[in-house]
């Protein structure tokens, strides 16, 4: 009887254990990693540091903010907007009815050269107000029409230029291809033609990887309302430079896009006589057209806002640094004071 009197409590002790309910721990398995007890640097920020690194910020950026506004500066830039003086003054009132109408709009205008102008001079249009970067805009094009052949029938994103009247597809469809740029721009210089070269207007990429070689346009612009330039048919897309680069949408409503190249330098008070073309319809929601001749420096093209960026940041950051010098000169800080450390401080605050 007494042995069977352990083995009996032994067995409700085990079976209390067991029915007891275990105590589920989140607490992560112990490491150097969860407990941040790796090796850090824990840099503290005395004021000599502080106005060093200011100092060393602006030592370096005022230079390149300098250099970079010369760069900007050497930029000489022809801009000329036309888009209400090539407007016949009887059409003043309704320039929306002179740009849908059949009249000769033929535009002459001159161009002074203000400065040396060292080829290549780029030919831009710039447009004002115009919103490439709308959603609906945007989705209404077909990569894979663009670039094969045996995908003319993929114009469902397209609409509303997808297919003509009777059901045929357009190609290349879509809103951004039908609003193509078409004004003309021919140049002259002391009566001889000045050239602009149109060709390599567009990215390398674009013609080898978005446009098929095989691709010709069909059934485009037939419809009653026209919305940009003809295309030839018999050109395949990968060719048509200008579609290509108008295709590449911009990301702001002001943008320019590369007309040609004239690859001539220019004289200064040489007089550019420019014969346009006013066709495309900017009227109808208040747009503005530029001409723009433009030389590009090792920065790119006329542009101060990087120049001016560097110059303002450092400009503060030195500004900062000799404030700081300043109050560390009138009000020092004692030295082997370590109460400025926050893990020295009493959190209680007494």
């Amino acid at each position: 009887m007494n042995s069977n009197t352990p083995s009996s409590s032994a067995g409700r002790a085990g079976s209390a254990d067991s029915a007891a309910p275990r105590r589920n721990s989140k607490r992560p398995k112990y490491s150097k990693f969860t407990q941040q007890e790796l090796p850090a640097c824990k840099p503290i920020l005395t004021p000599r540091w502080v106005i060093s690194a200011f100092m060393l910020v602006s030592i370096v950026f005022i230079p390149i903010g300098v250099v970079s506004l010369f760069a900007s500066r050497d930029v000489v830039e022809i801009i000329d907007r036309y888009e209400n003086v090539c407007v016949p003054e009887s059409f003043r009132n309704d320039k929306v009815t002179y740009i849908q109408s059949d009249v000769d709009k033929i535009c002459n205008r001159t161009l002074r050269v203000k400065k040396l102008m060292k080829q290549p001079i780029y030919v831009y249009y710039q447009l004002d107000n115009f919103y490439q970067n709308h959603r609906r805009y945007v989705k209404s094009r077909s990569d894979s029409q663009l670039k094969n052949n045996n995908s003319q029938d993929d114009v469902d994103s397209c609409k509303p230029e997808d297919n003509t009247a009777d059901g045929k597809p357009i190609v290349p469809c879509g809103l951004i291809a039908w609003s193509l740029f078409n004004d003309t721009f021919n140049f002259s210089l002391n009566n001889q033609q000045l050239a602009v070269n149109k060709k390599g207007i567009s990215w390398k990429s674009d013609r080898d990887s978005k446009f098929g070689k095989n691709v010709f346009p069909k059934n485009f612009q037939n419809g009653s309302f026209i919305g940009g330039k003809h295309l030839n048919s018999s050109v395949p897309l990968s060719e048509q430079e200008d579609l290509i680069v108008w295709m590449r949408t911009a990301a702001l409503p002001t943008f320019r896009k590369l007309y040609g190249k004239i690859e001539r330098d220019l004289q200064p008070n040489e007089l550019i006589q420019v014969t346009l073309e006013n066709n495309y319809n900017t009227y109808s929601f208040n747009g503005k057209k530029k001409l723009v001749l433009s030389t590009t420096s090792w920065l790119g093209g006329k542009n101060d806002f990087l120049g001016i960026a560097y110059l303002t940041v450092g400009g503060l950051c030195f500004f900062l640094a000799l404030s700081f010098t300043v109050v560390y000169l009138v009000k020092p800080r004692r030295l082997g004071d370590p109460s400025y450390l926050s893990w020295n401080r009493n959190p209680g605050g007494h």
